[in-house]
């Protein structure tokens, strides 16, 4: 858009065909959809001449905001329970923790409730996690032959602590044999 050119007023319409167009590229949930939508009237009032003459307009934007985010989570087109078990897949699959899925996603304003349940993983699932973690620190089972001792194991499961694993489930990824790690970390990305 060029620099002397102003944005048409942030109506009800232009917002919605906003959000269409960022739910298009992003997963977003409602809470970080209405940032976007904020913003994007935060900026146009930035560029206006007279902003008590503008302050009408934005108080009415912000208000549709609520309507146009309400109307795309009833229709589906955004929702934190999809953002939530799709981004709690993905962070698992990465190598993070449970606990780390479950802040994450807090972060990304999903409910802590849904970001509990989304972050919900089994044991198994938790270890294979956590070899992902070891294989990318090089740590546990990808550690070079011979620099086991008690300082460096210490480290290690200091380094997965950090990363929110329980030290039973670092426990069993610093020991276990790395053609199983392999394995288990390639069933985690099916």
């Amino acid at each position: 858009m060029p620099r002397d050119s102003v944005p048409p007023v942030p109506e009800a319409a232009n917002l919605y065909q906003a959000a269409l167009n960022h739910l298009a590229r992003y997963a977003s949930t409602e809470a970080g959809l209405r940032k976007v939508l904020m913003r994007r009237i935060d900026r146009w009032a930035r560029l206006q001449s007279d902003a008590e003459a503008a302050e009408s307009s934005v108080r009415a934007a912000r208000l549709a905001v609520d309507e146009v985010v309400k109307r795309l989570a009833e229709t589906g087109a955004v929702s934190d329970t999809v953002f939530a078990e799709s981004r709690a897949r993905g962070l698992v699959r990465a190598g993070q923790s449970r606990r780390s899925v479950q802040m994450r996603l807090v972060s990304k304003g999903v409910a802590p409730e849904l970001a509990r349940d989304a972050a919900e993983t089994d044991p198994d699932t938790e270890l294979s996690a956590a070899l992902v973690m070891t294989r990318k620190r090089r740590i546990g089972p990808y550690r070079s032959a011979g620099e086991a001792d008690a300082a460096i194991r210490m480290k290690e499961l200091a380094l997965m602590a950090r990363a929110g694993f329980p030290r039973d489930i670092a426990e069993r990824a610093l020991d276990t044999d790395p053609d199983e790690a392999e394995s288990r970390i390639i069933a985690l990305r099916r």
